[in-house]
């Protein structure tokens, strides 16, 4: 069937036709692309065309497709079953691996989503200190938990509203918002709450508003305010964990949050996700303590096999280099080329991600509402649809990072740049 019939019927049995809205194509127009299956840097739809893909499942294919160690790992995994609803020797690898790597954990709690680690995160930072708010950034997305669903008021110190529909203004009343990569917001939040925030929740790097990197002081001037006022940092790597840097972006800036929650890499493309922090902290989850958290499918086997393998393959030696180096690649391409065609452009790269802005007029994107007055998304949305013409899969959306896989290879990003410049022509 081809992606327009599939795409037909899927809207008859699901809002839009798909179950994330970032699968849709309201950011860039037309009809989303039905995919059939992956094969290394590469998609293939259900009209049998290829893509060399930056999305990579939005973030977790570090490995590109079908990789035959991960495969291979879920098919052994599954054929001894396929959940238990009981402890596992696969979760405590994954669990121990993971410590292991980050110095800011001392104890994890695996869960299904982002959504699920967020909001538990913030859940035990409030059981933490017994307060009830909390300090999240515009722009900055950390799932779809009813208090993080939250855009600023009039102004930093009024009642937040809502920016989902069925979020009722009691849910966001205790979430206080402030612009990315502005302290003197944050103080402002603290002096005007004193003893009542619980803590603060933050993307290291901002990747669902493009790709916006940290301003040197901004997150230790989090961790310092965190200090001096006994909340808690929650730093949100589901997205930049094991792609900014290994192993993630913590590291990079030498930020040590009290919690942190992780996502994506970590599952190799199968749901699963996690927050962990300090041993004090993580002791009031239950059983331990009195914060509710469970989930049945919480530590799934095909999960934790493919966690496993997905992390053994990608902390092997220079893997993730070389990937970097592809993703510095392609952003230096962008940029020649863009400069050479006089086109406004805003990128970067960190890690294996990647973004880019094409601007409306010269300027700085710093924080959401630069990037709300500067991006041009006309011309985005044009330049989405050249290149999937042209066989390259990018986000459908002017306000989401790219990825890199390890199976991206130079002659890959020589051909997608080849593709930008007649797409930018």
């Amino acid at each position: 069937m081809s992606n327009s019939k599939l795409y037909q019927k899927a809207c008859e049995f699901m809002p839009g036709g798909v179950n994330s809205p970032a699968r849709a194509f309201g950011g860039v127009g037309g009809e989303p692309v039905f995919i059939k299956r992956g094969e290394g840097c590469r998609m293939f739809d259900s009209d049998n065309k290829s893509y060399i893909d930056y999305v990579l499942s939005w973030g977790p294919l570090v490995l590109g497709h079908a990789h035959p160690h991960v495969v291979d790992a879920i098919h052994e995994t599954a054929q001894n079953g396929t959940s238990f609803g009981a402890p596992t020797e696969l979760e405590t690898q994954l669990a121990e691996l993971l410590v292991s790597q980050f110095k800011s954990i001392d104890m994890i709690r695996f869960v299904n989503s982002g959504t699920e680690a967020t909001m538990s995160a913030l859940r035990l930072a409030r059981a933490h200190t017994g307060r009830a708010k909390i300090i999240k950034f515009a722009g900055n997305y950390h799932g779809h938990a009813d208090m993080l669903l939250a855009q600023a008021g009039s102004s930093l110190a009024t009642l937040s509203q809502s920016a989902s529909a069925g979020v009722s203004e009691n849910a966001v009343a205790d979430t206080l918002i402030a612009p990315y990569n502005n302290l003197e917001a944050v103080k402002n939040l603290f002096e005007n709450n004193r003893q009542q925030i619980a803590g603060i929740i933050v993307e290291p790097i901002a990747g669902n508003m493009g790709l916006v990197l940290p301003e040197s002081e901004f997150l230790p001037g989090l961790r310092k305010l965190c200090d001096e006022h006994g909340a808690l940092l929650i730093i949100d790597e589901v997205m930049t964990g094991f792609r900014a840097a290994l192993p993630g972006a913590q590291t990079l800036y030498d930020v040590k949050p009290d919690i942190t929650c992780l996502g994506k890499v970590i599952g190799g493309g199968l749901p699963v996700a996690a927050y962990g922090g300090r041993r004090e902290v993580m002791h009031q989850v239950s059983p331990l303590g009195s914060m509710c958290q469970a989930g049945t499918l919480s530590g799934n086997p095909l999960g934790m096999a493919s966690g496993l393998a997905t992390l053994k393959g990608w902390l092997r030696e220079n893997v993730f280099d070389n990937a970097a180096k592809r993703a510095e690649q392609l952003i230096l391409g962008i940029r020649e080329i863009a400069h050479s065609k006089g086109v406004l452009i805003q990128s970067a790269h960190v890690g294996t991600m990647f973004g880019f802005y094409f601007l409306k007029e010269p300027g700085q994107v710093k924080n959401f509402a630069d990037a709300q007055r500067l991006v041009d998304t006309e011309r985005y949305a044009k330049f989405f649809h050249a290149m999937l013409d042209q066989g390259y899969y990018f986000a459908p959306s002017a306000f989401e990072a790219g990825f890199v896989s390890a199976m991206h290879q130079p002659e890959d990003i020589a051909k997608t740049l080849k593709a930008i410049d007649k797409a930018l022509a």
